[in-house]
Formats: structure tokens, sequence, C-alpha cells
């Protein structure tokens, strides 16, 4: 069985395997390290693996980082949004009539709000 470790360095990260008596380790910064779990989180999916872990860790926010965020519909008639996530590739969100218009209603509300009642409620 491998042994498998993982420690700070400074702002890294160290990964280090050992196996008997040989051994591996690997620094990565934050952004390498993040780049590692999705990958390695897409490879345990495709197998069929970790949905039952899933549950047990938090969700993983994704930071929105579109310079353009376009709104249009489809040919279907739904409401689509067209965004980048931080690193992933751009995507297409479909929306319902009623998820869209909770989405709507609930960034008015957000909007007509003074801007101190969002940050004393968790800025959203």
């Amino acid at each position: 069985m491998a042994g498998i470790s993982v420690t700070l360095e400074g702002d890294n990260i160290q990964l280090a395997f050992q196996k008997g008596e040989q051994s591996t380790a690997v620094v990565m910064d934050p952004h390498a390290a993040r780049s590692l779990v999705r990958a390695v989180s897409q490879l345990l999916s495709a197998i069929g693996e970790g949905a039952e872990e899933s549950e047990d860790m938090p969700e993983e926010l994704v930071d929105v980082t579109s310079q353009t965020i376009d709104i249009g519909m489809d040919e279907h008639g739904l409401a689509v949004v067209a965004l980048q996530a931080g690193m992933m590739p751009p995507f297409l969100l479909r929306l319902k009539d009623d998820e869209a218009r909770h989405i709507a209603q609930s960034l008015l509300e957000i909007l007509n709000s003074p801007r101190d009642a969002r940050i004393s409620h968790g800025d959203h």
C-alpha cells in the first residue's frame, strides 16, 4: 500500500507519495493544486467513484470572471446565459421560465437593497 501525504511548503502545497523504499514529492502552487483536484474529481466521476464522498465534501464555489455575460434565448424559447467561470471553458446556462424569473427577482432585490444591508447578509 502506498502512503500519501499533503503538507504546506510556504504558500505552496507538497504532495508526497511513498511505496516501499521509493518516494516522490511534488510541490505545486495553489492554482496547480486546484487543477489537480478538478482533474482527479473528473476521473473519479468517469469511473463511477466518489459520488458517496461528495456528500461529505462542501461544494466548491466557482468565481465568475467573465468579461462579458450574454443573455438570450435558445431554439426552444428558454432563457440562456453564456459566461465563463474561473479557469473553466465558456458555458451556457439554460433556465426554465420560473428559474429565470427567480434569478431576475433575486438580483433586483439585491441591487435595490442598500450596500450596508448586502454586506450584513453575507454580500448576497
